[in-house]
């Protein structure tokens, strides 16, 4: 023990100050529960994601009963699409604020792991200067000894040593404990991530198994010959619905942009529209005349299909403003923008709007997600223009 009076200046020099990724005044033991505390909340957040999961077999008994009305089947299938995509969004966020976690844990237990080590260096370097000095050491602090008072404060400052000595090596047996934590909360939180990115999957398979019944049905109705008559005069009535719905905000913007003064007017400019959706340029329905999808016969169309995928970004053809953020059981969730002098565009069956009635939108600016909502067999944004109350060439102002 006498041969520690030599070695406090070895230890110190071998000893860097610890940093680590606490504030100064918290304790190792503090800090081994808060670890224990952040393992027990990462548990706890792999029951929780249970919330964010939705009921498939619930959703389609809910479905049955509404088989015979069309825009009620719709509607509730809509809704549960829409449901799902929500859980969607909640599970990508989960997802990234866990890589995150994961970073930072990472990062911690790196350093805690360097301080750990920095402490097993130096207490080997101490032991091994004690076995080699400690004897010698000892019988020269013996030696050296004038008097009884010399001998006290001698034995006093060894005391001290050695206490030095065991509360470095109770820190050391802190931060092992301290590492073991961190590397336990690690994997608590890889555990998590891998729950979440296995709910995002299973969502996102049910979200095609809707959609794909929704298509089976709509494609259905068309072969069943005894109700066809009757199918087709709902799918009229629906379409025709929406049309009345589009006319009414019309004449009511018509009659607000009379009581404006004529300088407070929108007006077009007469600019090539901005393509509405981005990421896709595929074109699976041409404006005019087609046959039908669902019910085989000829049809008018009132604007293109752009097959792009679910939850593609959609965008403002041109500078306008919003006039319509809505739904309806033929068109789905829908955007109507007003770009002035009585010219519209209308964006169809998407799976979410990002714009509100009233907010004024320019060319490119994201308005809407690719879906399948409404009179819809799969994914696709049907894009219309309007002009002086009728439907016009999407293609004349795309260019």
């Amino acid at each position: 023990m006498i041969g520690t009076l030599f070695l406090v200046s070895v230890f110190s020099q071998t000893v860097k100050p610890a940093v680590l990724p606490v504030h100064a005044d918290q304790t190792t033991e503090e800090r081994i529960k808060e670890r224990e505390q952040q393992v027990e909340s990462s548990k706890q957040e792999r029951d929780q994601l249970q919330a964010n999961v939705s009921d498939l077999q619930k959703m389609k008994e809910e479905l049955e009963q509404e088989k015979a009305d069309l825009d009620a089947y719709i509607t509730r299938l809509d809704g549960d699409l829409t449901s799902i995509q929500a859980n969607i969004e909640v599970l990508k966020g989960k997802i990234e604020e866990k890589v995150e976690e994961i970073r930072v844990t990472t990062e911690e237990l790196a350093e805690a792991q360097r301080v750990q080590d920095e402490q097993y260096a130096a207490m080997k370097e101490r032991v091994r200067f004690m076995y080699e000095r400690g004897n010698t050491m000892a019988l020269e602090a013996v030696l050296g000894i004038v008097n009884f008072g010399d001998s006290l404060n001698k034995a006093r400052y060894i005391e001290k040593l050695s206490e030095y000595d065991r509360n470095k090596l109770d820190e050391f047996i802190a931060q092992t404990n301290y590492v073991a934590m961190t590397k336990e909360l690690l994997e608590e939180e890889k555990q998590t991530l891998d729950d979440a990115e296995k709910k995002l999957e299973e969502e996102e398979e049910k979200l095609e198994q809707l959609i794909a019944e929704k298509m089976a049905q709509l494609l259905g109705l068309s072969a069943d010959i005894a109700s066809k008559e009757e199918l087709i005069a709902a799918y009229e009535n629906s379409i025709a619905q929406s049309n009345a719905e589009i006319a009414a905000l019309e004449q009511a913007i018509a009659a607000d942009r009379a009581r404006l003064a004529a300088e407070n007017r929108r007006s077009y400019d007469g600019g090539l529209f901005t393509w509405p959706c981005p990421s896709c340029y595929t074109i699976t329905s041409e404006y005019g005349w087609r046959t039908h999808p669902i019910f085989g016969d000829s049809r008018f169309h009132s604007g293109i299909d752009i097959g792009a995928s679910y939850g593609a970004t959609i965008v403002a053809a041109y500078a306008g403003t919003v006039v319509a953020s809505s739904y309806n059981a033929s068109m789905g969730n829908y955007v109507m923008i007003d770009h002035g002098d009585s010219l519209y565009t209308i964006y169809m069956h998407c799976s979410a709007l990002y714009v509100s009635t009233g907010t004024n939108v320019n060319a490119g600016d994201s308005i809407a997600a690719v879906g399948s909502t409404g009179n819809s067999t799969g994914p696709h944004l049907h894009f219309s223009v309007r002009l002086n109350g009728a439907y016009a060439s999407p293609w004349s102002y795309l260019g």
